[in-house]
């Protein structure tokens, strides 16, 4: 599961998903990606969950890099627990996806395997996701 080593800071503000990605928006590494279409929070278990898949289905063939990172922390407050006493302890990390931001990329292996494999670790995530190939 990915997670931060340290971070300057324990709690994060939840803060908003306004606009589109500008950084992070154009294949760097691999020859096909997996681009988001929506903004969402994406957790570390489902980053890992959609790697997982991919490398599955190319049965260790290829490269694979993953373009985000979850380093913001979600809290949440134990069960049956008052009103007031400050925020809740850091629960998991989530990563905070805007439109057009790569998710994954692939290099190595033939067009179709890629897109199977994105195909799959796309349903691994909480939102649409469009395939791509570089020039």
């Amino acid at each position: 599961m990915l997670s931060p080593k340290r971070t300057r800071f324990r709690k994060q503000h939840r803060g908003r998903m306004k606009g589109i990605s500008f950084r992070g928006n154009n294949i760097c590494f691999g020859r096909y990606a997996l681009q988001a279409l929506e903004p969402a929070w994406i957790t570390a278990k489902q980053i890992e969950a959609g790697r997982r898949a991919m490398t599955r289905y190319a049965r260790r063939g290829g490269k694979i890099w993953i373009r985000i990172f979850p380093d913001k922390p979600v809290t949440a407050r134990s069960a049956e627990t008052r009103m007031g006493s400050g925020k809740g302890d850091p629960k998991y990390w989530v990563s905070v996806v805007k439109p057009g931001r790569i998710l994954y990329e692939m290099s190595g292996v033939s067009e179709t395997i890629a897109r199977a494999a994105f195909s799959i670790a796309a349903r691994k995530m909480p939102i649409r996701t469009q395939f791509l190939i570089s020039k």
